[in-house]
């Protein structure tokens, strides 16, 4: 790779499935300019082409213009068919999950959101989302074998290789357990079919045999991938902190999300801010004392509201407050703001990303006003004198759409389009 560009695909090595990312991403999008990117033939482009069009991803558009003055026939455009297979996807937090039925290009089908308590463990809390995504099918007419594949946001650190999380604080029960092959068996049982001994059977998905794929990752991760692809696709350095129950972060750099060597990257929640008064004796989910997710969380502040006499016992609490413009919960999340600011510092000292984006139940204009304040004073100018400080553009969808994200572009990825169409047997 050089400069961020992909390399040009060797003539030799130029697969059904080279074709196909070159086409997703709108590097080439005619038959032309695939022979131009890779250097294949035009018989080999029509062969290889021929694939996708049997397997049903790609499809022919409307023509292009010619740029000779000579004039000519338009070129063909290539497009990538995104209705051929649907995704689902699920959003779990502490006490909520969103789930939806998504195309492959992200739009929302079918949504919902409802109460879930994540404590009450994997078995439950799992299938519970079986079931909804039965009726999300359902809801929208689609057939359980349409669906290509599953995502999964969880409010944990994920070990991407095995999808499960790992020593997660406030998801107690689910460390180690196997959050793929139970999320995969509940869908079959509601929304696939069972044999006649009534056992859930293998469901066929998007024109094959093989059981639906699970994917599972950080929720913090999932939002930051889905907001830098749809509204900072030319940012190469990007930086999300979620604060809701707890504080995580997620980094997108040139493109690809960044989870440290098991998943544990950006989970800043835990950083140790003994700076912070009475941060000594702020017991942390983790077992800790003094993480910044015990003094400036959500959870935190409604702990602080509720010690005042305030109804509140969650972040969710905490933002109807602050909706409702209630002055000690302003002034509680600015003070907030400034303590995830003061962390905030050093990691764009570290990353110097370009955009750094805030979301959650705390980002709103008072916990932003004290983030900007804290870190502007703390980093160096020339951390931040290239640095965005933006909220959520995607809202409580983000999750959903960095999940449904994450499968397609597992399941497009060049080297598994390969094995896909061979088990397609096209």
């Amino acid at each position: 790779m050089t400069n961020g560009t992909p390399a040009r695909p060797a003539a030799a090595q130029a697969s059904a499935g080279d074709l196909l990312h070159l086409v997703r991403s709108g590097r080439a999008t005619t038959r032309g300019a695939l022979q131009r990117v890779t250097g294949l033939s035009r018989a080999t482009v029509g062969q290889r082409l021929d694939r996708l069009f049997r397997a049903g991803w790609l499809r022919e558009g409307a023509g292009t213009p010619v740029s000779s003055p000579l004039g000519g026939r338009p070129s063909v455009r290539l497009e990538f068919d995104d209705a051929h297979a649907v995704v689902l996807a699920a959003d779990l937090e502490t006490r909520h999950a969103r789930t939806a039925l998504l195309t492959l290009t992200g739009e929302v089908v079918a949504e919902r959101g409802g109460a879930l308590r994540v404590e009450d463990g994997p078995e439950r809390v799992l299938d519970r989302l079986g079931a909804v995504f039965g009726e999300l099918l359902r809801e929208s007419g689609r057939d359980a074998a349409a669906v290509c594949g599953i995502g999964l946001a969880v409010p944990g650190p994920v070990d991407s290789a095995t999808g499960r999380v790992v020593q997660p604080p406030i998801m107690p029960g689910w460390d180690g357990y196997d959050i793929r092959g139970r999320l995969r068996r509940a869908f079959m049982e509601h929304a696939g079919h069972a044999d006649h001994a009534g056992h859930a059977g293998p469901l066929a998905h998007a024109g094959t045999a093989a059981p639906v794929p699970v994917l599972v990752d950080n929720d913090a991760n999932l939002m930051a991938y889905a907001e830098q692809r749809a509204h900072y696709p030319d940012c190469s350095a990007f930086a999300l902190v979620k604060v809701s129950t707890g504080i995580g972060a997620g980094v997108v750099v040139d493109g690809s999300l960044y989870r440290g060597i098991d998943g544990g990257a950006g989970d800043i929640g835990h950083i140790r801010v003994p700076g912070v008064p009475g941060s000594a004796a702020a017991l942390c989910k983790c077992g800790s004392y003094g993480c910044l997710a015990a003094v400036a969380s959500g959870r935190a502040v409604a702990a602080r509201l509720a010690a005042a006499g305030v109804p509140a016992a969650s972040g969710s609490d905490v933002r109807e407050l602050l909706a409702a413009g209630h002055p000690e919960a302003v002034g509680l999340a600015r003070e907030a703001g400034r303590q995830v600011g003061e962390v905030l510092a050093t990691v764009v000292t570290l990353l110097n990303p370009g955009v750094l984006m805030i979301a959650g139940d705390l980002a709103g204009t008072p916990f932003l006003t004290g983030v900007r304040e804290l870190l502007y004073q703390r980093a160096l100018p020339r951390s931040t004198a290239h640095l965005e400080i933006v909220t959520s553009r995607l809202g409580g969808r983000a999750g959903l759409v960095g999940a449904g994200a994450l499968v397609v572009e597992h399941l497009y990825a060049p080297e598994r389009v390969e094995e896909r169409l061979a088990a397609l047997g096209v």
